[in-house]
């Protein structure tokens, strides 16, 4: 046997000895994964059967009850990234817990994971690639918008109808005629936000809103420098509100002032909340919003998902060079 020879036959010992590895751990109970606990999901109430389909298909084994696993997800060591992934995801986002929630709250649930699908953040790739069966198709992202336009239908604009609220939110003058006070947590309003540089907008169909997003100094050079993962402590962002309207012509544009809320960041003080600190005020007489645990809970609960993102949703504009 010639030196090449042996030499090939110990190039396949390798991986001969780890397939056989893999394989006797298959029979040893005490190296598996704790497998996540599978329990049916009921179909969503007040939802389609079509769109409770395409959720159920291609959400439900990560954000809700019911894993449907197959036989290749519980290969040893694979179980281990398969049940924690399921894990993370129900922590994130469980459609489980539909019934218990507000409509509000759940046509931000399907708002928030339709976005994720559009862009392209879910489901997760490597879940996709051993599961492509199971990820939503260019009909079901079609079929899935349009039942969310349909769920929230925007309200025609009456002409007749005198919005004053825009004037209301940005002459100083009319500000200053309202007295506002603190929210309930102690968060004092701040009226100089409308000085602060933009840096997004959102377009809410899900509850018909037009939102404007600013951010503070402290947050604008955090974008600048590229450093938002997490946010410093002192960065703040203000999103007003305002009602979308449809025009005759097919055109959106703002309508009634809605609200403006804030999310300052302070680690160590709002620690119990995220890290966050939230306030909120509604109208156009800008009344405090909601008592301080129901503020903090709606808001944490919306935000909890984004954990990556130190709890943001806004993706600023790029500020960079602009000096």
């Amino acid at each position: 046997m010639n030196h090449q020879s042996v030499k090939m036959k110990r190039s396949l010992y390798v991986p001969l000895v780890l397939f056989a590895g893999i394989i006797v751990l298959q029979f040893l109970p005490f190296v598996r994964a704790d497998s996540v606990q599978s329990v049916p999901a009921k179909p969503l109430a007040g939802v389609p059967e079509e769109i409770n389909a395409i959720l159920e298909k291609s959400c439900f084994d990560c954000h809700s009850s019911q894993s449907n696993l197959s036989w290749y997800d519980k290969i040893v060591p694979l179980d281990y990234f398969v049940n924690g992934h399921i894990a993370k995801g129900r922590a994130a986002l469980d459609f489980s817990k539909w019934d218990s929630l507000e409509n509000p709250a759940r046509n931000n649930l399907l708002y928030y994971s339709l976005n994720k699908i559009l862009e392209g953040e879910m489901p997760l790739k490597s879940y996709s690639y051993i599961h492509a069966d199971n990820k939503p198709t260019e009909n079901d992202i079609a079929v899935l918008k349009r039942y969310l336009t349909e769920r929230t239908p925007r309200k025609a604009f009456d002409p007749e109808l005198v919005l004053d609220s825009n004037e209301n939110l940005n002459s100083p003058k009319a500000v200053e005629k309202i007295i506002v006070a603190a929210n309930a947590n102690g968060i004092e309003y701040i009226p100089e936000y409308k000085d602060w540089k933009l840096i997004s907008f959102s377009d809410r169909f899900d509850n018909a809103t037009m939102r404007l997003i600013y951010a503070n100094d402290i947050a604008v050079k955090a974008i600048e420098e590229n450093r938002v993962k997490p946010w410093p402590d002192g960065a703040i962002f203000a999103k007003a509100a305002w009602k979308s309207r449809s025009n005759a012509d097919g055109t959106l544009s703002t309508g009634e002032f809605f609200q403006v809320e804030f999310m300052i960041k302070d680690a160590q003080k709002f620690k119990s909340s995220l890290g966050w600190g939230w306030a909120r005020w509604r109208g156009k007489d800008l009344k405090p919003y909601g008592g301080k645990a129901i503020l903090t809970t709606e808001c944490t609960n919306c935000h909890k998902p984004l954990k990556e993102n130190d709890y943001v949703f806004t993706k600023p504009f790029l500020l960079k060079n602009l000096n």
